[in-house]
């Protein structure tokens, strides 16, 4: 019995055309589509900021911090970001007290990531985290938030275990 398949199988078609479409002009329509799978919409979507003042031994600094309150936006979090200003971060509020993880993934920064409890006060410090690392960092014991920064901030500041963290971000939650 002969194979049918080849002879009879219909070239690929452009959806508006009935004649076949080139090779280059497929190879061209995939790379389109495989930008577009990889390169999410919003990469340099920053959302609305608020202050966030942290006392080091450097004295006080104030960061403009995008809010990550709801599930997505903490799933999200600065993922596929290039770029992060010194004096910027995002700050993850997860309700109460817990242990939390966070990681790395998908992330093409260095970030300090700040652990802080409901008192307002910092509780450990993870520096200069691994870009696109799918290791677990934990809090070490329970906090509510985590400030991400630019890597080397805290040491750049002085921000240690303790510091005072205030703002409107945090007051009164």
């Amino acid at each position: 019995m002969a194979d049918i398949t080849a002879a009879t199988r219909r070239p690929a078609m452009h959806p508006t055309s009935t004649t076949p479409a080139s090779p280059a002009a497929r190879l061209a329509a995939l790379v389109i589509a495989a930008f577009m799978l990889l390169v999410p919409a919003a990469v340099a979507a920053e959302g609305p900021m608020e202050p966030l003042k942290i006392a080091g031994s450097k004295g006080m600094h104030t960061f403009h911090v995008e809010l990550a309150r709801n599930q997505q936006e903490r799933s999200r979090g600065l993922m596929y970001r290039r770029s992060l200003a010194a004096d910027r971060g995002m700050l993850f509020d997860f309700g109460t007290d817990r242990s939390i993880t966070m990681w790395m993934k998908n992330t093409y920064i260095p970030l300090d990531m700040i652990f802080i409890g409901s008192d307002h006060k910092v509780s450990r410090i993870a520096k200069e985290t691994t870009p696109f690392s799918e290791d677990t960092i934990a809090s070490g014991k329970p906090a509510r938030y985590v400030l991400e920064v630019p890597g080397g901030t805290a040491d750049r500041l002085g921000i240690r275990p303790g510091a005072e963290v205030s703002g409107k971000a945090i007051e009164g939650r």
